[in-house]
């Protein structure tokens, strides 16, 4: 039984025979290993062609700014899961990365696909205009206005200022970062609260604005955090927390059902 369209029967991304493998339409050993560097290559196989220096200048500072985040739950998902299994480094960072979601690594996407209506409604009207209109759908149908807000970063989130100057530093800064910044300053007005746009809304600003595409946004967090994933479970392997992380996730969270009368939970 056929299952949803059928009409695609070909990929433009590899192909090889027994002396030659093609990506991309280049050589990969003529023209592309030890010939091109990694972000190249990334930038290579989602859009195909290899990016200007300023392209690859963003696809590097939105990579290098979103790779490392603490013990966010992504991060203790992986390290519990490598503790459970030590050797399962791939589940571990297949734990990790399954968290990508709305709130965690997700939202750039979502800020991504909310910046690029702000533009495409701004064809037809000031960039103010188009910005409020979808502000305010938003609001009307009680969605958060993703890319804003952060509960550490209130004033300013250094990771967002600096993502913006390299992107003016090389040329780059277009349409999406301007509707960024309008957003930013209409939101107080809008919402009541000063919500400053975070990292998650700065990568797609930058991002879009050096002619990334949009549908392969949430891949640069999913790359980049794996890198940071890898870096934690080596340590998880030399130093180990993850049990640790069990552990106080037991002592934090009390039991508030029923028990048998005498019942007395074991003390810790």
């Amino acid at each position: 039984m056929k299952i949803g369209r059928q009409q695609h029967r070909s990929s433009a991304i590899c192909t090889s025979n027994p002396e030659t493998i093609i990506v991309r339409g280049k050589d990969l050993c003529g023209e592309l290993i030890g010939r091109v560097g990694f972000s190249d290559y990334v930038w290579l196989l989602i859009t195909g062609t290899l990016p200007t220096s300023a392209q690859r200048a963003a696809l590097d500072a939105t990579l290098v700014a979103i790779a490392e985040h603490g013990f966010v739950p992504s991060v203790q998902a992986s390290r519990m899961t490598l503790a459970a299994a030590p050797e399962a480094l791939q589940g571990a960072v297949a734990a990790g990365i399954l968290g990508c979601g709305s709130v965690v690594l997700g939202s750039a996407e979502a800020a991504g696909r909310f910046l690029a209506e702000v533009v495409e409604r701004a064809k037809g009207v000031s960039l103010d205009a188009a910005a409020r209109e979808v502000v305010a759908e938003y609001r009307a149908q009680r969605r958060a206005i993703p890319g804003y807000g952060h509960p550490l970063h209130k004033g300013f989130d250094p990771r967002a200022r600096r993502l913006i100057e390299v992107a003016e530093e090389h040329g780059t800064s277009a349409r999406h970062i301007e509707a960024s910044r309008v957003v930013e300053g209409l939101l107080p007005e809008l919402t009541g609260k000063q919500l400053a746009m975070n990292v998650s809304g700065a990568i797609p600003a930058v991002l879009l604005d050096a002619g990334y595409p949009l549908l392969a946004l949430k891949g640069v967090p999913i790359l980049a955090r794996t890198a940071g994933l890898i870096a934690h479970l080596l340590e998880e392997q030399q130093r180990p927390v993850g049990f640790v992380l069990s552990h106080a996730a037991a002592n934090a969270v009390d039991y508030d059902g029923e028990a048998p009368a005498g019942f007395v939970a074991r003390e810790s």
